[in-house]
């Protein structure tokens, strides 16, 4: 693929699924085997940019780089490391909406392995079960910390909410910004992406806008 194409479709922040897309033996290594490698291979790069891996400051860089990616900032691409969500008999019949709001989304672009930083707001309204509100903070957690791409995130969310809660009734709004777009090419410094995405009772205009004036933002 020549290299403006690449260009174009990383812009254009196009994705295929709905899953992350993994390759089939993406867990057949262990962290410790992943980080090792990743540090050899980040060393070349930083001596590829003409870095002296000799400096005290610079010679532990590639091993924290690799522990960092594989431990911290992409820890959501291993299933073992999902959140357990706790949900718990509706026993007392609430069935108006919840929501949780403000929740921190600390990603990276899958394009360009920068940060996306934000707020995701979440609202369902219970059925048969009702979830610990703290398990849909770490479930957002958990998506995020993946490459990623902010419609899919926010997909993979609803789905993995819907299907915990046995319910349709959920949507999930994120919005982040992307360091792809405000530290290279546009460098637009304001501008932030908004997605929405939704079913059930909320494909009622009247009650996704009662959500949006739970969060104070006007009709979309």
């Amino acid at each position: 693929m020549d290299k403006n194409k690449i260009e174009i479709l990383g812009d254009n922040h196009i994705s295929t699924s709905v899953d992350t897309p993994l390759r089939a033996d993406a867990f057949e290594k262990s962290d410790e085997e992943k980080i090792k490698s990743i540090q050899h291979y980040f060393g070349k790069i930083m001596e590829e940019l003409g870095l002296d891996l000799s400096d005290d400051s610079l010679s532990g860089t590639p091993y924290r780089f690799a522990k960092m990616y594989v431990k911290e900032l992409f820890y959501g691409l291993n299933p073992k490391n999902k959140p357990k969500l706790s949900v718990f008999e509706n026993k007392y019949g609430y069935k108006k909406m919840l929501v949780e709001q403000n929740i921190t989304i600390d990603s990276s672009c899958e394009h360009h392995f920068l940060p996306i930083t934000g707020e995701a707001h979440i609202a369902y309204v219970p059925k048969n079960k009702v979830i610990g509100l703290s398990k849909i903070n770490r479930l957002v957690d958990y998506y995020a910390h993946r490459p990623q791409v902010q419609e899919r995130l926010s997909l993979q969310i609803l789905k993995d909410l819907q299907s915990t809660l046995e319910t349709d009734d959920v949507l999930v709004i994120i919005s982040a910004k992307h360091l792809c777009v405000s530290s290279r090419g546009i460098k637009d410094k304001n501008s932030f992406t908004t997605t929405i995405e939704y079913g059930g009772c909320f494909e009622n205009e009247q009650t996704k806008n009662e959500f949006l004036k739970i969060i104070g933002i006007k009709n979309l």
